[in-house]
């Protein structure tokens, strides 16, 4: 998977992430991706992606793909439920 980070802006200023941690993220076997249901976001194909980096930070991501290359539009560290809701489809994944 390659990534365009032509847009570094993805990387939210109050966040310590850097490019490296969020393409760790996407790499996360336990990675949750979802397709939202909204039609502003189908519309113009934007996908969200939950996973964790090599150190072990949650990361949310949206995203924009061909199926070649990845363009993160936005990233951030989990909030309080997306880290449950992660660790709960791990916990289902492992079981």
């Amino acid at each position: 998977m390659e990534f365009d980070w032509d847009n570094t802006s993805a990387v939210t200023d109050e966040s310590s992430l850097t490019p490296r941690d969020i393409e760790e993220s996407f790499e996360d076997p336990f990675a949750i991706k979802l397709l939202p249901d909204a039609s502003r976001f189908s519309a113009q194909a934007r996908y969200f992606n939950m996973g964790r980096s090599a150190t072990g930070v949650g990361i949310f991501s949206v995203y924009r793909t061909n199926g070649k290359q990845v363009r993160v539009i936005v990233s951030r560290p989990f909030t309080e439920d997306e880290a449950y809701f992660y660790q709960r489809k791990l916990n289902q994944s492992i079981s």
